[in-house]
């Protein structure tokens, strides 16, 4: 039986409690961890967890359920998989956080996997898929920790809602079916989704801009019926360095539903000027991205709504 051990680490200016805390948050894992598209809590008890990841690994998205041991005293958090997703038999970790200085801290990310009747092919699938999440992990911990501490301006999260005299269910078909939205949403000028497992799917979409243009995103979404649909955006426009949020519906016991499209966005400096010009700054992207994505929300909630009321 042949079983791996591999370790990455990252040096990361920040306090040592603070990287701890962050890592033992998962409902922010999305923000922080490339591969991360939704997190969520099966069981809680104390320093013990269950959670249930959805992430992408070699362009595939997968899930899995995982139990984790915290221990803030000793700043480390041991995980495995319940279930692992083939090609994985087994899959342990620790994270392991060392303090260097009064702000800076090596973190340290374990693992020890196998693959299924110790197949070689599938092992050489998990070391891929776990050197390259560990890369972008680590990284993506790092900037955004550091993000957090020196940038929160290129920080920006907000949500649009409406009221609807209809079920939280015909609101949450209109929006799982997004391969209907080039007839039902005229933002939208093409699309694929592809869902080979049932409330696991990845679209791909062409939005149309005021002035005509189109660009092209990507997302995984993780879909809770009739209730949210939470994404990730993995192919993203220039000015966005991450793009995460779902949408939410609750009905009411009179029958009004409200339906709800959050985003969370952290904007790439780099690109500000190249997209909206030499003059614009961080102030002018904020604004720029709420209006835009809020916009095509709000289309969205409004199309959801129409037809949500017109099936009652």
């Amino acid at each position: 039986m042949t079983t791996r051990e591999v370790e990455h680490e990252i040096t990361v200016q920040a306090d040592a409690v603070d990287v701890y805390r962050l890592l033992a948050e998962v409902e922010n894992w999305p923000r922080l961890f490339p591969p991360s598209v939704y997190v969520d809590y099966l069981e809680r008890d104390g320093n013990e967890e269950r959670i249930r990841i959805w992430a992408t690994a070699n362009g595939e998205a997968k899930n899995w359920s995982s139990r984790r041991t915290l221990d803030p005293d000793a700043l480390r958090i041991r995980f495995w998989q319940e279930v692992p997703a083939p090609p994985v038999a087994e899959m342990t970790g620790t994270w392991i956080i060392e303090p260097l200085g009064e702000r800076e801290t090596r973190v340290r990310l374990l693992h020890t996997y196998r693959a299924i009747d110790d197949n070689p092919e599938g092992l050489s699938w998990i070391d891929a898929a776990v050197d390259r999440n560990s890369r972008a992990e680590l990284p993506g911990l790092k900037a955004n920790l550091e993000l957090s501490a020196h940038d929160a301006e290129l920080s920006l999260s907000f949500e649009d809602s409406v009221r609807v005299e209809g079920a939280a269910q015909d609101l949450f078909d209109f929006v799982n079916e997004a391969q209907l939205w080039t007839e039902r949403l005229p933002h939208v000028d093409k699309v694929e989704l592809i869902e080979d497992t049932p409330g696991l799917q990845t679209l791909r979409m062409d939005t149309l801009t005021k002035d005509g243009s189109t660009h092209t995103t990507e997302s995984v979404r993780v879909c809770f019926p009739h209730r949210k649909i939470a994404y990730k955006q993995t192919t993203l426009p220039a000015l966005l360095a991450l793009h995460t949020g779902y949408w939410t519906f609750e009905e009411g016991p009179d029958g009004v539903t409200t339906a709800t499209s959050q985003h969370t966005v952290v904007l790439d400096a780099a690109n500000i000027g190249k997209v909206l010009g030499p003059e614009a700054g961080v102030p002018e992207a904020r604004r720029f991205i709420r209006e835009a994505l809020g916009n095509n929300s709000r289309a969205t909630l409004n199309h959801a709504k129409e037809y949500a009321e017109a099936r009652r």
